[in-house]
């Protein structure tokens, strides 16, 4: 794989997805390489419907990334892109089935209906939170499926929670119920799958681990909102610099994600 390549989606992800190019660089260099391209991919299909506000524009978009993967499961060279040629290196036809549903979960971001029930809610952050970290976990080595999914489901909710502010400025209906209750429900919920996943860390090989340092943080906010569901409408869920880079570097290094 070029060094170039590697170089643009590292970029990309730098300046469109700060948490996760942190998680990234914390990662051995050879885990990078995969990193930076999927992570890179996810970029491109999380802004997809957000880049404009004609939902055609946004779903042409997203299937113009549909066809890339659809050329990589037919074992067929994509068409040339910073991203599509560096990911093509990297996945096979399963993995390019797992990204595929990715995509479609993004749809939803297009329009502004609200999730259906707490069903279509989980089914969105599994495809999408859930699906990026499998492919990501299984290309490094191996990993119990449940168990990533169940880290990533934690992961995937903080992060929504945290962009739960913006999206309801975009004018979409982000949370099924928005009583402090029941944030703090859907917060404890995603708590205990990511303690689930903790206690079956051996599920995951330690080449695999570098896939889950995106989580680094996930239950320090999970926390935040389970004490002070306000918060979430607030725009306040977060931690200090300091204290996101000295718990990225205790994971990186201890490995107990």
């Amino acid at each position: 794989m070029e060094t170039d390549d590697i170089n643009i989606c590292a970029a990309q992800v730098e300046r469109a997805d700060p948490d996760r190019f942190m998680a990234a660089m914390a990662a051995p260099p050879k885990a990078r390489d995969v990193l930076f391209p999927l992570y890179a991919f996810n970029v491109e299909i999380s802004r997809a419907p957000w880049v404009t506000k004609e939902p055609m524009i946004a779903q042409m978009r997203l299937q113009y990334w549909r066809d890339i993967l659809d050329e990589i499961r037919g074992d067929k060279a994509p068409r040339p892109h910073e991203v599509a040629t560096p990911l093509a290196g990297l996945i096979g036809s399963d993995d390019a089935e797992l990204l595929d549903q990715l995509i479609v979960a993004r749809h939803w971001d297009i329009h502004s209906d609200p999730f259906d029930n707490q069903d279509a809610f989980d089914d969105y952050i599994a495809k999408t939170s859930g699906n990026l970290m499998l492919v990501a976990a299984r290309l490094l080595g191996a990993a119990d499926a449940q168990t990533v999914h169940d880290f990533a489901y934690g992961t995937g909710v903080a992060n929504y929670l945290r962009a739960t502010p913006a999206l309801a400025a975009a004018g979409r209906v982000p949370l099924l119920d928005g009583r402090p209750e029941a944030i703090q429900e859907l917060a404890h919920g995603a708590l205990l799958r990511l303690q689930k996943a903790r206690k079956n860390r051996k599920g995951i090989a330690p080449n695999a681990r570098a896939a889950l340092l995106s989580g680094w943080h996930s239950a320090a906010l999970l926390k935040q909102v389970i004490a002070a569901p306000q918060r979430v409408a607030d725009g306040a869920i977060g931690l200090s610099e300091f204290s996101r880079k000295m718990r990225l570097m205790a994971v990186s290094v201890t490995g107990r994600w």
